[in-house]
């Protein structure tokens, strides 16, 4: 079985690019920094894995993503190898995203993007997500809820 689940910060804004031919298909690259689990005295506290999604989740990537967002995928690892243009053979090791979704609330990772880049946020529109990562539920709905 190859299954990989991640959950992190991308480093950068998806780099997104479409195949050629007729039924092009969006491709998405980016980097997760995935926190370890243990530190150690002078060692690099996070790995940084390179992930690419095809078709509809590079979509969502391109509208949704950018640098500093926290977020979880699955998928499975895929390695590959190329020959470069001095001739060298490199070998590539990716995670193929099946899944992916949002891990904290906008306002949260946005707070988290501004550490990472002093370019201006995306503004959306207003986010039903509180401050404490809970949706607001309006009152007077309790009988609605499909829980008490």
């Amino acid at each position: 079985m190859n299954k990989v689940i991640l959950v992190g910060r991308l480093t950068r804004d998806p780099d997104i690019r479409y195949s050629a031919g007729e039924n092009s298909t969006a491709v998405a690259r980016y980097t997760l920094a995935v926190d370890r689990r243990f530190r150690r005295d002078s060692d690099q506290t996070a790995d940084f894995i390179g992930c690419v999604a095809f078709g509809r989740a590079a979509e969502f990537a391109e509208k949704y993503l950018h640098q500093g967002i926290k977020i979880a995928v699955t998928g499975r690892i895929q390695t590959g190898s190329y020959t470069n243009r001095d001739g060298n053979k490199v070998y590539t090791t990716d995670v193929v995203i099946e899944e992916q979704e949002f891990v904290e609330s906008k306002n949260a990772s946005d707070n988290a993007g501004s550490s990472y880049s002093a370019a201006p946020q995306r503004q959306e529109a207003a986010d039903p997500i509180s401050d404490d990562g809970f949706m607001n539920i309006p009152d007077g709905i309790d009988e609605e809820l499909p829980f008490r």
